[in-house]
Order: structure tokens, then C-alpha cells, then sequence
């Protein structure tokens, strides 16, 4: 009989058994710590070894490597964004800097984990669109609504009236950018980092506030 390495695998001491929607869910969650440590080359029969199962216990619940990150990317990233965002961002009951304050509070609490940021580094250093995606959605979702949020709050012309420009959204994306590197430094660099965001946010808030309330009526008439 030839011996195969998932017929040593069968060899081992295995886990209680569990039912398939269990397995499903364990081989999830190893799968993100995998991806997190090892980045998308590594290889499913490497987390099938971690696991203590065979390779093709894998595929019985994810028929390819692209399957498996599509969920890691739905647990990890789309169970994670908050469908009250949306219309936190568009309450003009409340000034848009507490808009945004409150926004970001929440969105760190989501984000700043150890596996979701080296995740998404990984995906984006290996071009799985796991990063775009993401991205997009934070630009449809957060980015582009805020800065029509910002336009009202100034008394400036609609979206519809004048189409936001490259200038506009980037100016959004740098603050965007600010908070989230934070995670970067911690995560990514290892390198110290706060750990009390509440103040750092809304320093970050109120200096783009601040900043974008004089340039941005310059940038939306075309007067610079």
C-alpha cells in the first residue's frame, strides 16, 4: 500500500468529531489565522498539516483555495461592516464632526485586529482583490457621502451640481489614512502604537474639520 501524507494525517490523533457545519467553521477560522501569518502563498495542504487533516477534508467544504478566501473575506471584512454607518454619516441632526468621530470610534473597534489587518496588507502586496473590494466599499459607503456631508454643512454646491473631484476625496482618504495606520504601525511594524484612540480620533477629526473648512470651498468653485 502506497503511503500517503494524508494517510499519515488519518494516522493522527484526531479532534472530537464534529459535525460538517462545525469543521466548515473550524477550517474558517484556522484558515484566517493561516492567511494572517503566512500571507495567500501559503498552501492549503500546510493548513490541512496545522489542522491535523487531510487535504481533501478541506476541499470537501471549500471546492478551491479562491473559495476558501472568498470567505475568509465575507467573515472576516463583510461581517464586520455596520449597516448603521450609512445613515450615522448622513444625520445632519448633528454636526459633521461628531458624525465622523462617532463613525471612526466604532470603525476602529471593527478593524484594528491582528488577523484583519495582515490580511488585507497580504492581499494587497499579492493582488487578491480581497484590498479593492474593501476599498471600494469604504469609498461607495464612507468616503463619497462624507464629503457630499461635508459640501452641505458649508453651504456648498450638491454632488449634483458639481461632481466631486479627485482633490475632494482624496483630502477624505487622507484622514482615512491617518487612523488606520495606526493599525498598521501596530500590526504590520510592530512598532508602538496607542492604544486610547478616543482622543487620537478627535484630534484627526477636528484638524480635517478645520482644514477642509478652508480649502474645500476653494477646491468645489474652482477658485485655486
Amino acid at each position: 500500500m502506497t503511503i500517503t501524507e494524508d494517510s499519515l494525517i488519518e494516522t493522527r490523533p484526531r479532534r472530537r468529531n464534529m459535525r460538517a457545519p462545525e469543521r466548515e467553521q473550524a477550517i474558517l477560522d484556522e484558515a484566517i489565522r493561516f492567511f494572517a501569518e503566512q500571507g495567500f502563498e501559503g498552501q492549503t495542504r500546510e493548513l490541512a498539516k496545522r489542522m491535523g487533516i487531510t487535504h481533501s477534508a478541506i476541499y470537501r467544504h471549500f471546492p478551491s483555495k479562491e473559495a476558501l478566501i472568498e470567505r475568509v473575506y465575507e467573515h472576516v471584512y463583510l461581517s464586520r461592516w455596520k449597516s448603521s454607518w450609512g445613515p450615522l454619516i448622513a444625520d445632519r441632526s448633528r454636526p459633521v464632526g461628531q458624525r465622523l468621530e462617532q463613525f471612526y470610534r466604532e470603525y476602529v473597534e471593527q478593524v484594528f485586529d491582528h488577523d484583519w489587518v495582515r490580511i488585507f496588507v497580504f492581499s494587497g502586496l499579492r493582488s487578491v482583490d480581497i484590498t479593492s473590494r474593501y476599498l471600494d466599499m469604504v469609498r461607495r459607503e464612507v468616503i463619497e457621502p462624507a464629503c457630499a456631508e461635508l459640501r452641505a454643512e458649508f453651504g456648498l454646491p450638491e454632488v449634483s451640481e458639481a461632481p466631486l473631484s479627485e482633490r475632494e476625496t482624496e483630502m477624505f482618504w487622507g484622514l482615512h489614512g491617518r487612523i488606520f495606520y495606526i493599525a498598521i504601525r501596530r500590526y504590520v511594524y510592530q512598532a508602538p502604537a496607542p492604544r486610547d484612540l478616543d482622543e487620537i480620533i478627535s484630534d484627526a477629526v477636528r484638524i480635517f474639520v478645520i482644514g477642509a473648512r478652508e480649502v474645500l470651498p476653494e477646491i468645489v468653485r474652482g477658485t485655486r
